[in-house]
């Protein structure tokens, strides 16, 4: 069994080199460090060049680490099935740590690497996957803790090899009976749990392996021998050893499928070809569940999808709501005896949350970025709560009449209503979701009676629970058809209606207050994780001298004020404010700080001298906070109360350190700090999702002074793509013969206009281009070519309508309609003699600047045989001596270039995949599949 873990561990480490090797700019999120072998971004002729070390396949990855740890998991089933005893103790905490670091890490890094690759439903279903393995694992190592007690090793190990064993056990116990019965409840406890979060995967699982059949028809066999293998893994632990030689037989399917699969992906990568069947072609049309009304469905804002370098992880977050709540429901029901387990399985899903969270915020989506990390925040500080109340419960009885003085509960169900104010203009799932979450919060109020708190609280989870295994599965489908195929409802409230009762409408000149540069997607967030500390350490003000009360208080501080601040202060490190993440990263120091002098300074009994410290530590807080009230002034009024009424809070906290607090001050000063937290919370969320200032922050009370400095000369002219003038003056270089370097909604490209010849000829010098490499178009939206009526076919038509803009190209046929386009002069200079690429960016500032200039030529913005350029910073530094201007917007929004479709031969019902680039090939032959079924 080590011998064979040891070799399997070594074919991951292997293989995840291999992947991590071929997936170059996936396997880190600076992507734009990395050196690529060859110039074929701007090439459409061919895609046999296109090197495999530029873009990996991550799920090489993801299936061999559901192999690998299935193989684990049958090694142990058959030897157990064969010998009648289960494994020794130390055998299951290796096996459990084999399963964290391949099912778990591996897998992690796959589904990491499948969001990058815009990839929805592998990023979802490794990562969802990679929490259900970690957590398996986690039960292992229990199991094997539990079984090493020296005293109770020989008892463990049969109650682990057969369950029916315990009551033959109870009949014959000897004066250890009372150490043996807890061993066995452990163990009875240990398996409820782990059934309890089998359940809810089995049912994801069998999801996941239906929506990956409208994709390809390899991963559905992998995801359904998983499901089957869950199956029969939770009926194990209940029945007798058949129960395992059944799903040992099902894991070897998992491993053998896993292999194929790998193998074709492997191929795949380094032929960039399908020469292994099995991916590209999907079991069954996603068309088939359901004609969704496209009309309908495009009023309510569901038919277009965002063009973005990142997966949407709203399914990810809908399959974490999924889990952690039907665990709950098992412990509320009283199914399970012991929350230990149980804390574990949700700790690990809100992790896999986070990361839904943090995608969402790569994706400038502040809604699902706070919902998500919200959720997070909320299951783990419950989950730690309840095994804390159930490991106390037995030690002190007046832990549950003291339940009733917690109040760090009511901020979430405030928090629930502020993302249900938030979904009023997204979708009836999304509120019927979000007022289920507060129906959650609500139930697990502890001022509730304790005879109807767990039954309350369990009916609500499973309410929640059924809401998310829906949104599981109409997110997935509808994100892969890129339509509503499955019903979420219309927009329950207009964006105008919203803006009206905000009392603030739009102006159709602009004039709205546009949010700066400072406000964050995480702001929301902040403001939450301090909302709930600050509530929730009401409950030690009143309780300090209670231990049992200030056990109960340690999650909910410690987890929303310390740990989710610093996930928060990682967010704001990536926002753009000069700041960054000052003030999150201070305050998570000052709750972990209170939290420790709280609650082990009463349990630890500090000495006087220890106490001291404590002291020195308050006053040094007081000092920083003093600067970061002078930092809140640069930004608005609402953070600068929070951080004023923080320097007060930090003074209680000061006289507590002496032993001389005033406990109603700081009662009252927490309790204001909770209510600023509220408001910044809500206005934060609402300005966020409107981009536009409709509830007040207040203005800043220091304005910064623009200095006029000496910048250093530059080899080119720039302009600011946010000005109109700096616009015009790029036009104005353009329409004299320049070439200048442009941001498009891939990455920057060298541009001319097509008014001057000249000017194109200049880029191959420019760039030492290939002479036989042609150049494309870039037109700023698809009423230029209806003006031009070229003779393009209904198909042609309807599938350019579906894809631009966005980061598709698509070569058609040259006619004598380019010069009706504004193509002419330049006829001879861009495409090849038949054919021509036309690009539709979706980018604000490069369309505006094809309306003024006309069609522009263009190319990527690099030497050729170099990367990309992903800043105007690159373009600059490697092109700025040879160019005439450069339109500065800052990062690009990808990090690899447009993919290019051949559309020559599309009214015989083909396309062809030139170049796979941002947008994956299997989403671009969907949107074909797709079109050709509502033409028919």
């Amino acid at each position: 069994m080590r011998f064979n873990a040891g070799i399997s561990i070594v074919v991951v480490i292997i293989t995840s080199i291999t992947v991590l090797r071929g997936g170059g700019n996936n396997s880190t999120l600076h992507p734009s460090e990395i050196l690529h072998q060859f110039d074929n971004k701007d090439t459409m002729a061919t895609s046999d060049g296109f090197p495999a070390s530029f873009y990996g396949e991550p799920g090489v990855l993801g299936m061999l680490s559901n192999g690998i740890s299935a193989f684990l998991v049958l090694l142990q089933n058959f030897n157990t099935a064969r010998t009648g005893s289960a494994p020794v103790g130390v055998e299951n905490i290796l096996a459990g740590v084999h399963l964290i670091l391949i099912g778990g890490i591996c897998q992690l890094v796959a589904g990491l690497l499948s969001f990058r690759k815009y990839d929805h439903l592998s990023g979802t279903a490794f990562i969802g996957y990679a929490a259900l393995w970690g957590s398996y694992g986690a039960t292992r190592i229990y199991l094997g803790a539990l079984a090493e007690t020296p005293t109770t090793a020989p008892l463990a190990h049969q109650m682990m090899s057969n369950l029916s064993l315990y009551t033959n056990m109870m009949s014959n116990m000897s004066q250890n009976a009372t150490t043996e019965i807890t061993v066995c409840n452990l163990c009875l406890s240990i398996k409820e749990s782990a059934i309890a979060g089998l359940v809810p995967y089995i049912l994801l699982s069998f999801l996941l392996a239906f929506c990956s059949a409208t994709v390809n028809y390899i991963m559905p066999f992998v995801f359904g021998a998983i499901t089957v293998t869950l199956i029969f893994e939770a009926v194990a632990l209940v029945a007798s050893s058949w129960a395992l030689v059944v799903s040992g037989v099902f894991e070897l399917l998992i491993l053998v499928f896993a292999i194929y699969g790998s193998a074709a992906l492997l191929v795949k990568g380094l032929t960039q070809r399908l020469v292994l069947k099995g991916f590209g072609t999907p079991l069954f049309n996603v068309l088939l569940l359901g004609t969704a009304n496209s009309a309908s469905a495009q009023s309510i804002g569901q038919e277009k999808k965002k063009n973005t370098k990142y997966a949407e992880p709203m399914a990810l977050g809908f399959f974490c709501d999924t889990i952690a709540p039907f665990v709950f429901a098992f412990y509320s029901f009283r199914y399970m005896q012991s929350f230990g387990l149980g804390a574990t399985w949700v700790s690990i899903i809100s992790v896999a949350q986070l990361f839904s969270s943090y995608y969402a915020h790569l994706r400038q989506d502040c809604y699902h970025t706070t919902k998500f990390g919200l959720h997070a925040t909320y299951w783990l500080i419950k989950a730690w709560d309840e095994f804390v109340v159930s490991a106390l419960i037995v030690e002190d009885s007046k832990v549950v009449s003291g339940r009733g003085s917690m109040v760090g509960n009511w901020f979430f169900v405030v928090a629930g209503l502020v993302l249900c104010v938030g979904s009023l203009n997204m979708d009836v799932l999304e509120l019927i979701h979000n007022m289920l979450f507060v129906l959650l919060t609500v139930s697990t109020i502890p001022q509730i009676p304790l005879q109807g708190y767990y039954i309350f609280f369990g009916v609500a989870c499973s309410l929640f629970t059924a809401a998310s295994l829906y949104g599981t599965f109409s997110r997935l489908i509808n994100t892969i058809a890129e339509k509503s195929l499955i019903p979420v409802g219309p927009q329950p409230i207009s964006t105008e209606q919203l803006q009206k009762a905000f009392k603030c409408s739009r102006s159709k000149q602009g004039g709205q207050e546009v949010l700066s540069q400072a406000d964050q997607t995480s702001d929301a967030l902040f403001y939450f994780s301090n909302g709930v500390a600050a509530l929730s350490a009401l409950h030690a003000s009143v309780s300090s001298t209670n231990l049992s009360f200030l056990h109960l208080t340690v999650p909910w501080v410690l987890i929303s004020g310390a740990i989710i601040q610093v996930y928060v202060s990682r967010l704001q490190v990536t926002g753009g404010d000069r700041f960054g993440s000052i003030i999150s990263s201070s305050y998570a120091a000052v709750w972990a700080t209170w939290t420790w002098f709280r609650f082990a300074g009463n349990l630890l009994q500090l000495s006087t001298e220890a106490f001291y410290s404590f002291t020195a530590g308050a006053i040094a807080f007081l000092v920083i906070n003093a600067f970061l009230m002078l930092i809140a002034a640069y930004r608005n009024l609402v953070l600068l109360f929070l951080t004023t009424v923080m320097e007060i809070v930090l003074v209680c906290f000061l006289l507590s350190t002496l032993q001389q607090l005033p406990y109603e001050l700081e009662m009252a000063m927490l309790a204001l700090l909770s209510i600023i937290c509220t408001y910044g919370a809500l206005a934060s969320l609402v300005n966020c999702i409107f981009s536009q200032r409709l509830l007040p922050m207040g203005p800043p009370l220091i304005k910064e002074k623009v200095k006029q400095e000496s910048a250093p000369e530059l080899p080119c002219p720039v302009a600011n793509s946010r000005l109109t003038s700096g616009l015009l003056k790029i036009a104005g270089l353009l329409e004299d013969g320049g070439v200048c370097g442009i941001p498009t909604d891939t990455v920057y490209a060298l541009a001319a206009s097509c008014k001057n010849p000249q000017a194109i000829e200049k880029i191959y010098n420019i760039k030492d281009r290939p002479a036989e490499k042609p150049i494309c178009i870039c037109i700023s939206s698809v009423e230029q070519l209806v003006a031009a009526n070229p003779p393009f076919s209904p198909l042609l038509w309807e599938f350019m309508r579906n894809v631009y803009p966005g980061g598709i190209s698509c070569i058609v046929s040259k006619g004598d309609w380019l010069f009706k386009l504004g193509v002419g002069p330049a006829y001879d200079r861009v495409g090849t003699k038949d054919s021509i690429m036309i690009r539709v960016p979706d980018h604000t500032v490069t369309g505006h600047l094809c309306d003024i200039t006309g069609p522009l030529a263009i190319t990527s913005a690099n030497p050729s045989g170099e990367p990309d350029s992903t800043h105007h910073s690159m373009v600059i530094n490697r092109l700025g001596q040879k160019i005439q201007g450069v339109l500065c917007d800052g990062d690009s929004n990808e990090f690899v270039a447009s993919t290019v479709v051949n559309c020559l031969k599309i009214d015989e019902g083909t396309i062809t995949i030139v170049r796979e680039g941002c947008v994956p090939a299997v989403k671009v032959r969907q949107i074909f599949d797709r079109v050709k079924s509502t033409m028919v």
